[in-house]
């Protein structure tokens, strides 16, 4: 690390910065043709839904690359933040839709239901599937939309905020730290699997596409509220994390990133960068899956184990590691190819003695894609990115001295 990568530049407000300027753009146009093309019956609404997720993974994918490619921590947990903003908020969707389907009946019933009959029917109907009609203490505020909304934020953000602390006031880096955070998502969706764990198990919460209170509603209208929902909530956070990587704070992080000890000698708390960067993405992670699971319409357990977070690191190698638009790109290559290998779009090919069915075969084809872009593109996607905006390099013809009219500016231009 040289001493200029601690050189504390002046902040270049995002909104000025061309990678930004030209992902939002093209994120607004993406936004506006895929509305209009569902409006004219052309895209189905599954797809619509489809693209929606796919904008809550590139938001996923932009937080890994500010905590990996940017702050050097390899996080296989992210995923787990994800499945936690989704569960937080599949909660509320559970209650509100149970009790406007139990309330009517009971209420026509002689006697008036008393407010613990009510509670004690929703929670048959929630939770008769794990052989239980209690309520847990986690879902003492699933009434609540506000305050659930509160817990996709709170419960990602205290998970990482303890996490973090422990581990990086012990100095845990490498692939120790990976390690932990791996065994951190492991021991989570082992919990979760349990039927005690009062999130119904392996069952998972599921309907959450029907959105209490829009029950008229056409899943074609609620599709495209939601996919232009996970478009603004991209623009927002890609927004935020273009921020928070300019300046002296991104000069840090990077620091971190290709020189912890000497940033430590420096004079810099290492260890309070590391925390922000973690949390601050575990937290746009949850908001990124309280937005994903209703366009899911189900999540469970297996949604949190760790290969979800190691597919989450593959997509942003892919697109370009240290990069904002690589990460966004990377993941929603990876995820649409893999929608379409998965889901019978690419036929199967016949060779004679051996038939080719990409469904057996995607994973295998990920992995040899990961290990490529590994050995032969660094830089991923995003380095295309870099070859077709890269400028030439001024010819030194002329005066580039220090004096007044010399050519000197035109050095470094990027």
């Amino acid at each position: 690390m040289t001493d200029a990568t601690l050189a504390l530049p002046s902040r270049t407000p995002p909104v000025r910065q061309t990678s930004t300027m030209v992902f939002l753009a093209s994120l607004a146009v993406f936004a506006v043709i895929v509305t209009i093309l569902a409006q004219q019956g052309v895209i189905s609404t599954s797809f619509v839904k489809t693209l929606g997720k796919t904008l809550c993974l590139c938001l996923a994918a932009v937080a890994m690359d500010v905590v990996w490619g940017y702050t050097g921590i390899l996080s296989l947990g992210h995923m787990a933040f994800f499945g936690l903003g989704g569960y937080a908020i599949g909660m509320w969707l559970m209650y509100a839709r149970t009790e406007a389907l139990v309330a009517p009946g009971l209420a026509a019933q002689p006697i008036p239901p008393t407010p613990s009959e009510l509670q004690d029917a929703i929670g048959s109907q929630i939770f008769g599937v794990v052989g239980s009609s209690d309520f847990p203490l986690i879902w003492m505020f699933a009434d609540s939309l506000f305050l659930q909304m509160a817990m996709v934020v709170l419960v990602p953000g205290v998970l990482a905020l303890v996490f973090g602390w422990l581990a990086f006031r012990s100095r845990v880096t490498g692939v120790y730290l990976s390690i932990l955070t791996q065994a951190m998502t492991l021991a989570l969706a082992l919990y979760l699997f349990q039927n005690d764990s009062g999130l119904r198990g392996n069952n998972g919460l599921s309907g959450l596409q029907n959105i209490p209170g829009f029950e008229d509603a056409p899943q074609s209208a609620i599709s495209l509220a939601f996919f232009w929902a996970s478009a603004v909530a991209l623009a927002l956070g890609y927004l935020l994390f273009a921020w928070v990587v300019s300046g002296k704070m991104g000069s840090v992080l990077r620091a971190v990133r290709d020189d912890e000890a000497r940033v430590r000698f420096l004079g810099y708390h290492v260890e309070s960068f590391k925390l922000f960067a973690f949390v601050l993405t575990a937290v746009v992670t949850g908001i990124a899956g309280a937005l994903y699971y209703p366009q899911a319409g189900i999540i469970n357990p297996a949604e949190i184990a760790p290969i979800a977070s190691i597919y989450l690191a593959v997509w942003v190698a892919i697109g370009g590691r240290g990069r904002l638009y690589g990460a966004a790109i990377g993941a929603a290559f990876v995820s649409l190819l893999s929608s379409w290998f998965t889901g019978g779009g690419a036929p199967d090919i016949d060779l004679g003695v051996y038939t080719v069915r990409w469904t057996d075969w995607w994973l295998v084809l990920l992995g040899l894609s990961f290990v490529a872009v590994t050995l032969f593109a660094p830089k991923g996607i995003g380095g295309l990115v870099d070859l077709l905006t890269e400028k030439r390099r001024p010819e030194r013809q002329g005066d580039y001295g220090p004096d007044k009219g010399a050519k000197r500016s035109e050095e470094g231009v990027e």
